[in-house]
């Protein structure tokens, strides 16, 4: 999808935080964007009982530690569908360190709510969710790397400006 190679990650004119919808809300089936193909695939179903909590997506213009663009969980009021470009706020990120066959990488996971949001349009940071919601949030990527063989473990959770300087950090140089 060339949107995600050439759309830079914040807009250029609102400054929100552009983000290509991977995963829908509510969701068993876990899609990612396959650059050979140059489509979207079913990389995994998760285990009964076990739903993406909000929209999950990649952040476009971006390159993480692993190869692929940032990821982001986003808050909406109701889910987007794969492939789908929402304008997002960034409130923050859960820092994170993924473990397998004992190699240790960083996986942060940046949080945005959905700039046209009637339900979460007035949530800031992440320290103003619910301290429940936060905890299932990290729990779901507990478990969802543990059905993987992956050890997923929150390191501390910070704000949009931290946050900010992330998808900086792993922006694309432009050539």
């Amino acid at each position: 999808m060339k949107l995600l190679e050439t759309l830079p990650p914040f807009d250029r004119k609102s400054g929100n935080l552009n983000v290509v919808i991977d995963t829908p809300k509510g969701s068993r089936n876990k899609f990612a964007f396959d650059f050979d193909r140059r489509a979207y695939v079913l990389k995994t179903v998760l285990a009964k009982g076990l739903r993406f909590p909000f929209d999950f997506g990649s952040i476009p213009g971006t390159v993480a530690d692993d190869g692929d663009p940032l990821d982001a969980l986003v808050l909406m009021d109701e889910p987007a569908f794969t492939g789908c470009l929402v304008e997002t706020r960034l409130i923050g990120v859960i820092e994170a360190e993924q473990t397998k066959d004992g190699k240790k990488e960083r996986n942060d996971r940046l949080v945005a709510v959905a700039a046209e949001s009637p339900t979460h349009g007035k949530i800031e940071s992440i320290n103003d969710l619910d301290e429940t919601l936060v905890k299932e949030i990290e729990h779901f990527f507990v478990f969802y790397n543990r059905e993987r063989g992956k050890e997923f473990k929150p390191l501390g959770r910070f704000g949009p400006k931290r946050a900010t300087r992330l998808v900086r950090k792993h922006a694309r140089k432009k050539k």
